[in-house]
Formats: C-alpha cells, sequence, structure tokens
C-alpha cells in the first residue's frame, strides 16, 4: 500500500503546490458525499480566484482601458491612484518608474503636457479636474426655515392660530381674523427680513472661502514654465515645488534636492517624510518643509487621497469669535430678565382682569372675548420676551464682520479667520516683516565689492563695464556661483520673451549674472548638480555642490554677508588671485558691508570652496574654510505711504516694531525712513537678544524698536513676550515656512500675499493680498470699525430693550393694560433687531477710529460713555411715554373722541418708533456732538432709515386693522416726530456736560 501510494499521493507538510493539490483531488474523481469528504481542506476555487487577484495587483496582465487607450493614453486614472496613494513600488516598476508612468501619460519632464484645448478636454475627460466637492449652496427658503425654529416666534404663531379660531368663532370672518392674521403676519415679516439678512451673509462668506482657495503653482507645459492655478492641473503636468509649498495634487517626485514633506494634515504623524527616488510619493495637501523639486502630477481631485478625505469631513465654518460669545452671553442675561419681566407683566394683566370681573360679579363667567383678551395678554408676555432677547446682538458681529471682510477683500486683505478682524481691532503693537512689507520687494543690485573694487551700478551699462575690467577666471566663477546657487529660473515664456522665476532677491541677482553677459543655460549645463541646500531663514544662508566638467567637486555658498564672511579665510585680491583673508582685508571688507547697509542696501555675500576630499551626497554641505568671492548691494526702497501708515499707527497708540533677518545698519536706515526707530528706541541683533536674561528682556522688550539678523525663534521669542509677560495684543506679519511659529503664536497672523509661502497664509489670520504695510494699517482701521459699530448697536438695542420692558410693565402694573400690542413689538423688534443691525454694523471707517488708544487685551465693551448714552436716552423715552400715557388725551384733545383709547396707543406707539429711529441717528457716534456727518455716505443707513419710516407710515394709515392703530392727523404726526427728534439734543447735552472717557 505504501508504494502505491509514494508516486501520486504524497505531498508535502505545507507549502504543497497547487497542482500536487489538485492531483490527488481528481484520483478522488468519485466520492459519496464529497462536502463531508472535503469539509477541512483547502478551497482550490477561491485559492485560484486569490491568485488572479494578486496577479492583477501585480500588474502582470494589466490591460489598459479602451477609453483610454483610444485617447492617446496608457494608464486609468484608477490604476494611478492606486499607485501613489498605496505607495506602491511594484506597481510602479511595473509601470517603468515614474519616467514610464510619464510616458504612458503622453507627457515629459523637460515639456510637460501640450497646452492644444482639445488635447486638454480629452485629458480632462479621462481622469477629471483637480477640484473637490463643495457643500451646496443652501438656498434662502433654508434660512427661512431656520429664521422660523425661534421659540418665542413659535409660540406667538401658536398664539395667533388660537387668536383666529376664538375670534371666528365669536366675531366671525372678517373682523374676528384681525388679531391673529396681524401676528401672522408680523411673524412672516420677522422672519423673511432675517432670513434675507442671514442668506446674503451667507453668499458673501462663500466669496471668501472662493477668495481663500485661490493658489497658484509653477508648471511646465508645452515646454513653457508659468503660473497657474492649482484647480487647472491635470495628470501629466510637471509642477515646480519649493519650501513652504502646498502640493497641489498626488503625483510622483521626479528630481530635486534635499526635499522634507510635512505629511500631518494627512497621517497626523509630526516628523517630515523625505522624499527622493526611493520613495517618490508626494500626497496632495502635504507640505514641502525642505527643498525643492520637479514633481509629475498622476491623481486630481476627489480621487487624491486629500479628496477622499475631504468627501469625509463636512464644512464646519469658523468658530465663534470672543466678541460673539461675549454678546451670547450678554442676550443670555437680558434674556432672563426679560423673562422675568414677561412672566410678572402677564400676572399682573391677568389679576387685574380677574379683579375686574370680580368687581363685576363675572368673575365665574368666561365668554369668547374673555378668552382673547387673556391670550393677547399671553401674546404681550411672549413678545416681551421677543423684545427683551436681543438676538440682533450675536447676528450685529456676525453682520458686521460679513461686511468688513468683503469690503477689506477691496482694501487687499482677505480674512482667513472671522475673530481676527474683532481683534485686529484691539491690537496694541504690530511686529512687521521688512522685505516687501515696508520696501517695495522689486531688488535690483546697485553696488557691489568684487576683487577688493566697490563698483556703483545704476546705469545700464555699469554691469557689462565691470565685467571687462574684472579678471576672466573671476567673472567665470561669479556666474558659476549666480547662475547654479539659486532657488530661481531664467526661462523663456509663450512670447519669446526672456522671463526671471524666483524670489525678489534671487531675481536681483539673476538679473545682475545676465547683465555681466552671462547665459543661464549654458552655465546649468556645464556642471552637474551634486546637492542642494535650499535658502533657510535660520541659517540665514543657501549652498550647492557642483561636479565640474574638468573634474574635482566645488561648493558655492550664497547668503546674509556677515555670516558667509565669516565661513571665509581666504579671498580673491584685484588681481583675480585667491589670497589669505588676512585682518586688514576681512575688516575691510566688513566695513564695506556696514557702508552699503547704511545706505539702506540689503548686502548678500558669495563665495566658494573646492572640496579636494570628495563628497557625498548625504553629507551637510561644509560651512568653512570659503573663498570670497564678493559682495553685492541689493536696493529694495520704502513702499509709498509707508511713513505716514507708521505714524497713523503711532497716533493711534499702536506700537510698530520691525523684525528682520537683515543686517541691523540696513535694517535702522530702513527703520528710520519709515518711523520706526526713534531716538529713544532700542535696535537689537538676533543672536544678542537671544542672550539676554528674563530679567534683561523684561527692561528691553518695551524698548525694541527694531530686530535685526532674527531667526524665526527669536521673532517667536518676543512676540510670545509680549503677549504673555507684557499682556499685549499683537500683530505679526511674515511671508516664510518658518515664520509659521510666530504667525500662530501672535494675536493675529498676517501672511503675505505675494512673497507668502502657502505654510505661512495657512497659519495666518489674514492674508495681506498686496504684501504693504499701509494694508495692515488698513486691517487695524476695519477691526476698530467692527468693534466701535458693535458697540454703537449694542448702545442703540439695549436703550430699546430698557424702554420696552419698563414702559409694558409699569402700564401693565399701573392700568391693567399694555400700550404696545404684540405686532407693534414685533415691529419694533424688527426696527431693532435686523434692521438696526444692518444700518450700524455696516458703517464703514474714518481716520478719527486712527486717533484713539487701541482696547488691548482688557477693555470693557459696553465702556461708561455707553452706560450714559443708554440711561439717558431710555428716561427720556419712557417719560415721554409715561406722559402722553397720563396726559395724552388732554394734550391732543381727545376726551371727547369715540376711539380716544385707540388713538392714543397710536399716538404712542408712533413716538416711540420715531424715538428709535433718531436714537439709531444718536448712536452713529458715542462721543462726538456732529452725528450727521457722512451720514449720506452711507447707504445702507440711509435705505434702512428710509424704508422703516415708509413702513411706519403703512402700518399706522392702512394696516390699523392688524396692527391695532389708526390714521393720524397731521399734527398728530408732527407731535410723534417732534418728540422723537427732542432725543438729539438731548444726547448733545449728555455729551456736552458729562463728558466720560471711553
Amino acid at each position: 500500500m505504501e508504494r502505491l501510494l509514494s508516486d501520486k499521493w504524497e505531498i508535502n507538510p505545507k507549502h504543497s503546490s497547487p497542482e500536487v493539490l489538485r492531483r490527488w483531488r481528481d484520483l478522488c474523481a468519485v466520492v459519496k458525499n464529497p462536502k463531508r469528504r472535503f469539509r477541512f481542506t483547502a478551497n482550490l476555487s477561491k485559492r485560484d480566484e486569490a491568485d488572479a487577484m494578486r496577479k492583477t495587483n501585480q500588474l502582470s496582465d494589466y490591460t489598459v482601458p479602451k477609453e483610454v487607450e483610444a485617447a492617446g493614453f496608457q494608464i486609468c486614472a484608477d490604476e494611478l491612484s492606486s499607485i501613489v496613494e498605496g505607495h506602491d513600488i511594484k506597481k510602479l516598476k511595473f509601470h517603468g518608474g515614474a519616467s514610464g508612468i510619464s510616458d504612458k501619460l503622453s507627457t515629459n519632464a523637460t515639456n510637460g503636457i501640450s497646452t492644444n484645448s482639445e488635447k486638454l478636454n480629452t485629458r480632462q475627460e479621462i481622469y477629471g479636474i483637480n477640484k473637490f466637492q463643495e457643500s451646496k449652496t443652501r438656498s434662502f427658503w433654508v434660512f427661512f426655515w431656520e429664521a422660523l425654529q425661534d421659540m418665542t416666534l413659535m409660540i406667538l404663531g401658536v398664539c395667533a392660530l388660537v387668536s383666529l379660531i376664538v375670534g371666528l368663532a365669536t366675531e366671525g370672518w372678517p373682523k374676528g381674523a384681525h388679531d391673529g392674521l396681524g401676528i401672522v403676519a408680523s411673524i412672516l415679516l420677522v422672519v423673511f427680513v432675517t432670513a434675507t439678512s442671514d442668506y446674503r451673509q451667507s453668499l458673501q462668506f462663500k466669496d471668501l472661502d472662493k477668495e481663500k482657495k485661490k493658489i497658484s503653482i509653477q508648471v511646465t507645459r508645452n515646454g513653457y514654465r508659468q503660473k497657474m492655478s492649482i484647480y487647472e492641473l491635470l495628470p501629466g503636468d510637471i509642477v515646480h515645488l519649493a519650501i513652504g509649498d502646498q502640493v497641489p495634487a498626488d503625483g510622483l517626485f521626479l528630481s530635486g534636492f534635499s526635499v522634507l514633506i510635512d505629511e500631518s494634515s494627512l497621517t497626523g504623524e509630526s516628523e517630515p517624510v523625505m522624499i527622493n527616488a526611493e520613495n517618490p510619493f508626494m500626497l496632495s495637501g502635504t507640505k514641502v518643509q525642505d527643498g525643492a523639486c520637479k514633481m509629475l502630477v498622476t491623481t486630481v481631485g476627489m480621487r487624491t487621497q486629500w479628496g477622499k478625505l475631504m468627501a469625509t469631513l463636512s464644512e464646519g465654518g469658523d468658530d465663534e469669535t470672543p466678541l460673539q460669545v461675549k454678546l451670547n452671553g450678554v442676550a443670555t442675561i437680558i434674556g432672563k430678565i426679560g423673562l422675568v419681566f414677561a412672566v410678572v407683566t402677564f400676572a399682573v394683566l391677568v389679576q387685574k382682569m380677574v379683579g375686574r370681573k370680580w368687581q363685576t360679579g363675572t368673575a365665574l363667567i368666561w365668554s369668547g372675548d374673555d378668552a382673547l383678551e387673556l391670550l393677547e395678554y399671553f401674546a404681550i408676555a411672549v413678545t416681551i420676551v421677543v423684545v427683551a432677547v436681543p438676538e440682533g446682538l450675536p447676528l450685529a458681529v456676525t453682520l458686521s464682520l460679513a461686511f468688513a471682510m468683503k469690503k477689506m477683500m477691496n482694501d487687499k486683505a482677505l480674512v482667513r479667520h472671522l475673530a481676527a478682524c474683532e481683534t485686529m481691532g484691539s491690537a496694541t503693537t504690530i511686529c512687521s516683516d521688512k522685505t516687501g512689507t515696508l520696501t517695495t520687494n522689486h531688488m535690483t543690485v546697485v553696488k557691489s565689492c568684487i576683487c577688493m573694487n566697490v563698483k556703483e551700478l545704476n546705469k545700464p551699462g555699469d554691469a557689462s563695464a565691470l565685467s571687462s575690467e574684472l579678471p576672466k577666471s573671476v567673472v567665470k566663477i561669479l556666474l558659476q556661483s549666480i547662475f547654479n546657487n539659486t532657488g530661481g529660473e531664467v526661462v523663456i515664456n509663450e512670447n519669446k520673451k526672456r522671463e526671471i522665476l524666483g524670489t525678489p532677491t534671487e531675481t536681483a541677482i539673476l538679473e545682475f549674472g545676465l547683465s555681466l553677459g552671462g547665459d543661464f543655460l549654458t552655465e546649468r549645463q556645464e556642471s552637474k548638480v551634486v546637492k542642494v541646500e535650499p535658502f533657510n531663514s535660520t541659517k540665514k544662508r543657501m549652498g550647492v555642490v557642483l561636479e565640474l566638467p574638468e573634474g574635482g567637486l566645488r561648493a558655492h555658498t550664497k547668503g546674509a554677508s556677515e555670516i558667509i564672511l565669516a565661513a571665509c579665510d581666504k579671498m580673491i585680491d584685484s588681481n583675480g588671485e585667491v589670497v589669505r583673508l588676512d585682518k586688514a582685508s576681512f575688516e575691510r571688507l566688513e566695513a564695506t558691508i556696514e557702508q552699503f547697509a547704511s545706505e539702506a542696501l540689503r548686502t548678500l555675500c558669495l563665495a566658494y570652496v573646492d572640496l579636494e576630499n570628495g563628497f557625498s551626497a548625504d553629507e551637510a554641505i561644509p560651512e568653512s574654510g570659503y573663498t570670497c568671492i564678493g559682495i553685492v548691494g541689493i536696493k529694495d526702497p520704502v513702499r509709498p505711504g509707508v511713513r505716514e501708515s507708521v505714524a497713523l499707527c503711532r497716533s493711534a497708540g499702536v506700537t510698530v516694531r520691525m523684525v528682520t533677518g537683515d543686517n541691523i545698519n540696513t535694517a535702522k536706515a530702513i527703520a528710520r525712513e519709515c518711523g520706526i526707530l526713534t531716538d529713544d528706541g532700542i535696535a537689537i541683533e538676533g543672536p544678542v537678544f537671544r542672550e539676554k536674561s528674563l530679567e534683561e528682556l523684561l527692561e528691553l522688550i518695551p524698548k525694541i524698536q527694531v530686530m535685526a539678523r532674527s531667526s524665526p525663534l527669536d521673532k517667536h521669542t518676543l512676540v510670545k513676550h509680549l503677549r504673555t509677560t507684557f499682556n499685549e495684543v499683537v500683530a505679526v506679519t511674515g511671508d516664510g515656512t518658518n515664520d509659521a511659529p510666530a504667525l500662530h503664536e501672535a494675536d493675529i497672523g498676517l501672511a503675505m500675499g505675494i512673497a507668502g509661502t502657502e505654510v505661512a497664509k495657512e497659519s495666518a489670520d489674514v492674508i495681506i493680498l498686496d504684501d504693504n504695510f499701509s494694508t495692515i494699517v488698513t486691517v487695524a482701521k476695519w477691526g476698530r470699525s467692527v468693534y466701535v459699530n458693535i458697540q454703537k448697536f449694542v448702545q442703540f438695542q439695549l436703550t430699546v430693550n430698557i424702554v420696552a420692558l419698563v414702559v409694558n410693565f409699569t402700564s401693565a402694573c399701573l392700568t391693567g393694560s399694555a400700550p404696545l400690542t404684540a405686532v407693534q413689538l414685533l415691529w419694533v423688534n424688527m426696527i431693532m433687531d435686523t434692521l438696526g443691525a444692518l444700518a450700524l454694523a455696516t458703517e464703514p471707517p474714518n481716520d478719527e477710529l486712527m486717533k484713539k488708544s487701541p482696547v488691548g487685551r482688557k477693555g470693557n465693551f459696553i465702556s461708561a460713555v455707553m452706560w450714559r448714552n443708554i440711561l439717558g436716552q431710555s428716561l427720556y423715552q419712557f417719560l415721554v411715554i409715561w406722559f402722553l400715557q397720563a396726559y395724552g388725551k388732554t394734550f391732543f384733545e381727545l376726551d371727547g373722541c369715540s376711539d380716544s383709547d385707540l388713538v392714543l396707543n397710536t399716538i404712542i406707539f408712533n413716538t416711540f418708533v420715531f424715538c428709535q429711529l433718531f436714537n439709531e441717528v444718536n448712536s452713529r457716534e458715542m462721543e462726538k456732538v456732529n452725528v450727521l456727518k457722512g451720514i449720506l455716505d452711507n447707504y445702507v443707513f440711509v435705505s434702512v432709515l428710509g424704508s422703516t419710516v415708509l413702513f411706519q407710515i403703512i402700518i399706522i394709515e392702512y394696516l390699523g386693522t392688524f396692527a391695532n392703530t389708526t390714521p393720524l392727523t397731521l399734527m398728530q404726526w408732527f407731535v410723534s416726530i417732534f418728540i422723537g427728534f427732542l432725543g438729539m439734543p438731548i444726547a448733545v447735552v449728555l455729551k456736552k456736560h458729562f463728558p466720560l472717557q471711553s
């Protein structure tokens, strides 16, 4: 038996081949119960399926979909997505690596994809677009429905329904429906106006969201490098990335140096990932922390890992701002007080009614009219809560911020976080960058010191003259340094014109190299780049290692003059010879740097070292032993209007400090020109600042006006001390990736829109789109405007709250009836809530705002000035209404009139409304007498006033049946308006004779 089984039935204890397993199965072809027989044996058919799947994953039989092949491509979108997202090296190798995939996408690293519109459309149809699915815009009716969810309005709606049923049952149609329909109409009007306001805000925020997402990137198409929106990217595009850029789509690394990627936005891991040919996968939404590279776009839009992540997330909107939280608190407190008043008012009115019925002997007999009266009292109580709860307070903040954010866009400031707009009004200090913010960021080399000779380079022919004077060997090494050790590039654009790409500093140096007669492409092709260390604001230098055409290795470095000069032990003399850098020469070069800097020139030193002992790409580029090639002075003129803006900040109590990486002499010269550095101020260097003890810093920081040669850590330390130790509200400007910590630490981070990296912009609260310091001052002005506008609205609304509460409460207690009906109170509520917010929260800023000290961190929002105005106006309005209630019939000769109560109540209602309206005008200025100045410039304010007056006329004259009013005579109209107007001279008296500090 053993001999019989030994051949065909023998299998290994494990790892037997499928063929062997299948063979013995075939030998058992006829079995009584195969289910039972083979219950615990392997399912070979399932194994076959798994193998087929693995083979698919191994791509040994990958087939290109017909529609993809017909379009001229050799790989589909899903396949590309799986390669990069899965970091699948096997698939990548199967497709021939990054170069193979670029071939299959009909592109290459040099030319990119074709710009032929038909081909672009085809590519887009096959691979999709680089946009994420956005949440649908909510319609007006959604906001209408949300506005209806107000609990008090819902209670009033129930009251209106009951009133309608009881009224129709007792008085019939149409008389019995008047009260109920009046309340319904008022509710719908309030809801409609509120929904309209909210809907318009949502549209404004949506526009701002679109602006936030506008990101441009450098792309090569048709052989030309160009700037383009990330939303136009397609698979096959060649994207150029550098420090601070956000990776715009999923893709593959093609070429580059020292690329570190921050993937924390996707993975949560804080450690950066090194990207190179071995690990070429780059994911959308991650950020370039270091280095520079070319990337092949493979996957766009919703197919990227970032897109899939976005699909699982929903837009949460901005957090509530501190002022919104504070005003929500105010609204809650006043709401509770209002609720107490409402309950007491209802109790008093019911008690008076029951007492009246008891006296007449009808206490136990209740009719439909009694039920309607009781319902009216309940409606009045609920409406008191509606009026008392100042829902318009948080609304006014949102409205004012939305208005300010929209207007600030026109002033070249994009607010990314709602609270920043509000906080900027409280700013007490601004730490500003120099380059590009205080200066124009349009740089040119105007002086040079090469071979120890200083030359002016102001005229067009000066550079070529310098080139002819210098030894050829010096010109050669100078051009080699300029064109190889750079983050910029010289390209030919679509118009066949030469264009220089890069930062303003790189552009200035490259332009200098071209004017010396150099050729960028020729110089770059002569040497092979071994390693690149891009500019880093901590080291303040950049470097490159080249393999020379004649053999050997050479490192070039460029950066802050003092740092590079300190790394040199040799120099090129006037004969073009390399000589030792002795003390006298070192001091002479130092003096040259100081001379350049005192003329407000930015200085850069260029140096090189031959690496005789070889070099590995894993090593760091040497930091010493260099030969100084020369020093260049770059001019960056101060922006027009900066001096005036700094003076405006000073008059507004805002301290401006310059924090820059530049030489201290350059920084001091620019700071004096801008008016930042004064005689009693201190200019300090970062390294000196770093060594100070805490006690020394406490004495030093308030006096610091200029910090030069600062590192990002110095900037962060200064900001942190100002915020915590000195309790300042700090605004900080920044543009680099390394500025992100300081931008994050500041109360308001301001990133530069032109020079700023995407990382800096993402860390910032406001993006200054034109990189101009004057725009920062405009942001501060708008911030103060928001703060003051909300104060105006709070003053206006609290006056209405107090008067409406006290009038209805005292009237209920004294007379047993409320002078203002539910419909009238709803109308008053809309005037003071939504319409009041529209009128007062959209006042544009004026220069007067910048003549006061900032509120700071601990300022009282409701100031003594506001309380003076609120209590003064409230007392006047209460006395007026009390007088009309007590003596109105006699004053207006209504004693013999059959509907005297209705006429008097209409006059009281009309007078109360006009006291509102004139108080609204008064609230435009809390301290100044002239409240009419500039009123016609604010069309929103005028429109709100005009529409309120128009609606008031309609309500009084034509809607009396629903609003419990009756048409008034011209005399009665005049008296109502005149009494309302008297609030304005009373406000003048308060401001002049009871002056208070705000």
